[in-house]
């Protein structure tokens, strides 16, 4: 492979996050200059960030070198897939492994991205404060250099498990359902933040047993001012009674008070609203970017939304995917069906891979985010909300007032899924694990060097660090508290996807 190498910079398309983080990258970009220099490589700098698909294409585009995406904060798909498909030149995107600056989350989205769109890539992280000495980052570094590749190991990934015939027929009545009746799911727009990975659209959706209606999100403004004030007053009145704690002015939430959460409650009527109005099954919600400037953050109707207790219920969670995430809808869906078919609560949480770190012998995934997470994992109740905090969005992101719906989430066997575009076609990865409590102090630590305003869910996803890190397609993941892992195989298997199992061989 060539000595000289490019490094660029995506980004996100908001300002201020690229500012924020521009010490953090210049920091990374130099760690990575000095590895690479280490290794006898020349390297130049593409000037700036990449904050639009056109500067992904004026930028990337005429470069035939090998380049390298350096990922240190939140990062948009297309500032990257824009400019390199139809290029062949070795890609690799290398990132910080940190809670605070989730360059981690920004490659995993970036890499889910670029798999949909066919684009060969490879990837590389490490936590080190000085990334010479971390042998193994520099010995996959220098792969990639000699190789264009690093190839990772593939032990964790089965693409068959033994199923139950007990598992098979519960799978079965579901998927019986499903024929009967295709799955509507709601969408409140198309994916965003540049989740490019995450939409799927009607010809895919419709092989599985899919299919989408969307409503622009001017509706929810539109609709919003005929919602009835008793309706709103008597939503708020229902939160509280049920328990949820608003931590209204704060330090930095001075303007967070009650008329922001009856506000976020007009939304969450609004949409409620518009599911009746359709008959949808699910629904993905946009909100990002832009109603960010226009209505308070969408994660506290979003956190009622998949929780059973809420104003006006059905006595059922309505699996909501933030940010409209077709690949975390469909599997939420799913399992919320397998969950109901055994018995089981039926709340099914959204979450981010976050963060992590060792705990008691194994790597422990903060699962985190901002707020599609149901109430059921901080109560094991369906009828509370107790252990609901509502603290306000970061003002740096959002400018409107507004809370989100967080919590701890409580101990337990979980399954997990993931659905994502590979190859042209509709993969489902699917696995068992466990939250775990941890210590005070150390979950503590954890929490405040992510995001504390977010809902937390320390997780054993029941396999390594280094498989999710080298081989999951996404920054997303559904979590369902129970075991409905066979099940959720062979449903998936019976719907036409194709399966990996991630599981430990130990």
């Amino acid at each position: 492979m060539a000595t000289k190498i490019a490094l660029f910079w995506p980004g996100d398309y908001r300002k201020r996050p690229n500012e924020l983080a521009l010490p953090n990258m210049q920091a990374a970009t130099e760690q990575l200059e000095k590895a690479l220099k280490a290794l006898g490589r020349k390297t130049y700098r593409i000037e700036g960030f990449i904050t639009k698909p056109n500067e992904a294409i004026e930028k990337l585009r005429p470069i035939d070198d090998p380049m390298i995406g350096v990922c240190i904060h939140w990062i948009y798909g297309p500032h990257t897939t824009d400019g390199v498909i139809g290029k062949e030149n070795p890609l690799l995107l290398c990132s910080n492994f940190s809670g605070t600056w989730p360059g981690l989350v920004g490659l995993l989205n970036t890499g889910a991205c670029l798999e949909s769109l066919g684009r060969k890539f490879s990837r590389l992280w490490t936590s080190a404060d000085d990334w010479t000495k971390d042998k193994k980052f520099m010995a996959r570094l220098e792969q990639w250099c000699n190789t264009g590749q690093i190839v990772y190991s593939e032990e964790e990934i089965h693409y068959s498990v033994p199923v139950s015939t007990d598992a098979v027929n519960i799978a079965r009545r579901v998927f019986d359902g499903i024929k009967k009746r295709m799955i509507l799911a709601l969408m409140l727009g198309d994916t965003s933040m540049g989740m490019i990975n995450g939409y799927f659209g009607p010809r895919l959706l419709n092989k599985i047993g899919f299919t989408e209606h969307k409503v622009d999100q001017a509706w929810i403004i539109a609709r919003g001012k005929d919602i009835n004030q008793k309706r709103i007053a008597d939503a708020y009145g229902f939160v509280k009674e049920k328990g949820v704690l608003f931590h209204y002015g704060e330090k930095d939430a001075e303007d967070f008070d009650e008329q922001a959460t009856k506000e976020q409650l007009r939304d969450y009527l609004t949409v409620l609203d518009l599911i009746s109005e359709f008959k949808a099954d699910c629904l993905g919600w946009q909100y990002q970017l832009g109603l960010i400037p226009l209505r308070p953050p969408s994660d506290f109707a979003e956190g009622l939304l998949n929780s059973a207790c809420r104003p006006e219920s059905n006595g059922n969670p309505i699996v909501t995917s933030t940010e409209a995430d077709q690949g975390n809808l469909i599997p939420m869906e799913l399992m919320k069906r397998l969950l109901m078919a055994k018995g089981l609560h039926t709340a099914v949480m959204f979450h981010d891979v976050r963060w992590g770190g060792e705990h008691e012998g194994r790597f422990i995934w903060v699962l985190e985010n901002s707020g599609s997470c149901s109430a059921y994992a901080f109560n094991h109740n369906p009828d509370t909300l107790k252990g609901v905090h509502s603290y306000r969005q970061p003002r740096e992101y959002f400018p409107i007032p507004g809370g989100t719906f967080a919590g701890e989430s409580l101990p337990g066997e979980v399954t997990w899924s993931r659905a994502y575009i590979k190859d042209e076609a509709l993969w489902m990865d699917i696995g068992k694990g466990e939250v775990v409590t941890l210590p005070p102090e150390k979950r503590d630590a954890w929490w405040e060097g992510t995001t504390r305003q977010w809902p937390f869910m320390a997780t054993y996803l029941g396999i390594r660090q280094e498989t999710l890190m080298a081989h999951y397609l996404s920054n997303h993941i559904a979590v369902a508290y129970g075991d409905i892992f066979e099940e959720m195989v062979s449903l998936s298997q019976m719907l036409g996807f194709k399966v990996r199992v991630l599981k430990s061989t130990e």
